[in-house]
């Protein structure tokens, strides 16, 4: 299954937020820390302030700061919150499929998608930001890593 760009935004923002340490970056730096046009992230990164797992503050002093729901966010809910609960694949589109009213497939299909959401149910944003990734997110921002350490030492 491959993720929507902004599923995997949202994710990659709320890791950014998980390790800034107290620091409120803005909208503009992390779209710039992630490499993705500023207009994406800010939709993205409303989206997450609407889902309450981000706070934004404009002005002077301003930025993103991530919530305590966003820290222990479900991973597996994030990513079903923004893929949506569409099929794998879209039998009754445009051209529906001529098999769509018996066929098996769809119902695999479906089973196949739940169980890869509830494989990351479990996992937290706090739990993905975890060394050595937490370490490279702040490698990635410019800031220093001389807080974090791996847990292989």
């Amino acid at each position: 299954m491959r993720l929507l760009r902004s599923t995997d935004l949202a994710l990659r923002v709320l890791m950014r937020l998980a390790v800034a340490d107290g620091s409120t970056p803005t909208t503009r730096e992390v779209a710039a820390d992630m490499d993705v046009p500023y207009t994406h992230a800010a939709k993205v990164v409303a989206e997450l302030q609407h889902l309450g797992l981000l706070a934004a503050r404009r002005g002077r002093g301003g930025g993103l700061g991530l919530t305590e729901a966003g820290r222990t966010a479900s991973v597996g809910t994030i990513v079903r919150t923004f893929e949506g609960d569409g099929d794998v694949v879209d039998c009754e589109g445009a051209a529906p499929c001529p098999l769509h009213t018996g066929c098996r497939l769809r119902g695999a299909l479906r089973r196949a998608q739940e169980a890869f959401f509830a494989s990351l149910d479990p996992l937290t944003v706090a739990d993905v930001v975890a060394a050595p990734t937490g370490p490279l997110l702040l490698g990635i921002s410019g800031r220093p890593t001389s807080g974090l350490t791996s847990d292989d030492d």
